[in-house]
């Protein structure tokens, strides 16, 4: 594990129940684009997961390992480029839903992510921190905002949002037909 890999696992450990959380609600909906926007965050939280755990691959994989005439980083970067587009893609499929849980949100809970990530940001690129203490502000700032996830994940309730959404498309498909 790399230097800071202990202030680094309550932050993996949270992402990993995180994954669990959206892994059920896509088991748990019966909704077509509901299962689409579960299934999007499940590809975000292991497109996080393997950017956290960033030495596994020193430790896993041979410093000449090449397959087709690619290097292993690239081969990384393709696959985590295709989990992002199949998340945003699966993110488009299901905007209604996505527009329904978004706006559900608080508006202080935005702002308190957006000044984890701003702290985040600056103690990883030591800007106001020293070197040495930004790395500790940059890892928990991660760990709080994963934190903040995983409870609004827990808290979260998927049937509100699967009948809000089965009856708006009723109502859509009512309005069509008159």
């Amino acid at each position: 594990m790399s230097s800071d890999g202990i202030i680094e696992a309550p932050g993996i450990i949270l992402l990993i129940a995180c994954l669990l959380r959206s892994s059920q609600y896509v088991i748990q909906s019966h909704v077509r684009k509901i299962k689409a926007f579960w299934l999007a965050t499940v590809l975000v939280f292991v497109a996080v997961i393997r950017r956290e755990l960033n030495y596994l691959p020193d430790l896993l994989v041979p410093s000449d390992f090449s397959f087709l005439n690619q290097s292993y980083d690239w081969w990384e970067d393709a696959a985590l480029l295709t989990l992002y587009l199949t998340s945003v893609g699966l993110l488009i499929y299901s905007r209604r839903y996505l527009w329904a849980v978004l706006k559900n949100v608080d508006v202080s809970l935005y702002l308190g992510v957006a000044t984890l990530a701003i702290l985040q940001y600056m103690g990883e690129n030591a800007i106001v921190f020293p070197h040495t203490f930004g790395g500790i502000v940059e890892e928990l700032a991660e760990t709080l905002i994963y934190l903040i996830a995983l409870l609004y994940l827990w808290k979260f309730t998927l049937s509100d949002f699967e009948s809000c959404l089965l009856h708006k498309l009723n109502d859509g498909l009512s309005h069509a037909n008159h």
